[in-house]
């Protein structure tokens, strides 16, 4: 072997010694970093937790209510016949009382026979089986109405009374942008989890990083309703004098959760 070869030889040895002692080192430095992390849970960090509660309150700006018929009759066109003429002249009054179209639905519709079962003539020897015997149709409907001038809602349930309805239920008050009052609530909610969160970590010496998790368990709110009424016996009194119906007040509530990491 001349001399040009065993210089290249010892070259190519020094490089490969010089990638070994580079190799050793990555590996050891990283196996020193697995040993820091003995007894630990992976990903674990030091947290702390709060809640928060706001409120909102608004002055009811809408009102609802259902009203509705159900007419027997021997053939369906009969039962349709008589029920729609109830509720279109409770459609006529509820207009006329400045309800919008778009503020009127019908939430049901229904079409049901109706039968009776008759028992047959029973003999000392013989007693056969009785049989169900279709004696009419059943139509009811119902109409939800909202109502935005909360100064009516006394009047109109007056002049449902006179279309000769058999039912009218549930006067509830509510908001109709109802989204930006809880908003205002959850906001009042965050507001206070994050003052929390800031006497907390002062009191324990350590500083808030970010914030790890967040819930909202919000959507709860009271809303004051007026009495359920029906035919026969409040509705005489609605019609001899229309009542003044005070909306009150509607209280949001939010309630959120926040976790922050510390450190």
């Amino acid at each position: 072997m001349n001399i040009n070869n065993q210089e290249q030889l010892w070259k190519i040895g020094k490089w490969i010694g010089v990638a070994l002692v580079i190799f050793l080192a990555v590996l050891s430095v990283k196996e020193l970093r697995s040993l820091s992390y003995i007894g630990k849970v992976p990903g674990m960090v030091n947290t702390i937790s709060v809640n928060g509660v706001g409120e909102a309150v608004s002055i009811p700006d809408i009102a609802t209510f259902s009203f509705g018929v159900n007419e027997n009759a021997k053939t369906v066109n009969e039962a349709k016949t008589k029920a729609t003429e109830k509720i279109n002249a409770a459609l006529v009054a509820v207009k006329a009382g400045g309800v919008a179209e778009n503020d009127i639905k019908t939430t049901s519709y229904s079409i049901n026979p109706r039968y009776e079962y008759n028992q047959a003539v029973c003999t000392p020897y013989n007693c056969p089986p009785g049989k169900q015997v279709l004696t009419g149709y059943e139509v009811g409907q119902t109409i939800e109405v909202k109502i935005r001038d909360l100064t009516k809602a006394g009047e109109l349930f007056d002049s449902i009374s006179t279309a000769g309805i058999q039912n009218v239920n549930g006067l509830t008050f509510g908001i109709d942008d109802i989204d930006s009052i809880k908003a205002i609530a959850r906001a009042d909610a965050i507001e206070k989890a994050q003052a929390k969160a800031k006497i907390i970590a002062k009191d324990l010496g350590v500083r808030l990083v970010r914030v790890i998790s967040y819930n909202d368990s919000s959507d709860s709110f009271y809303a004051p309703y007026a009495r359920e009424m029906s035919a026969g016996s409040d509705m005489m009194s609605i019609k001899a004098a229309a009542p003044q119906i005070p909306a009150g007040e509607q209280k949001i509530t939010a309630n959120v959760s926040i976790s922050y990491e510390i450190r």
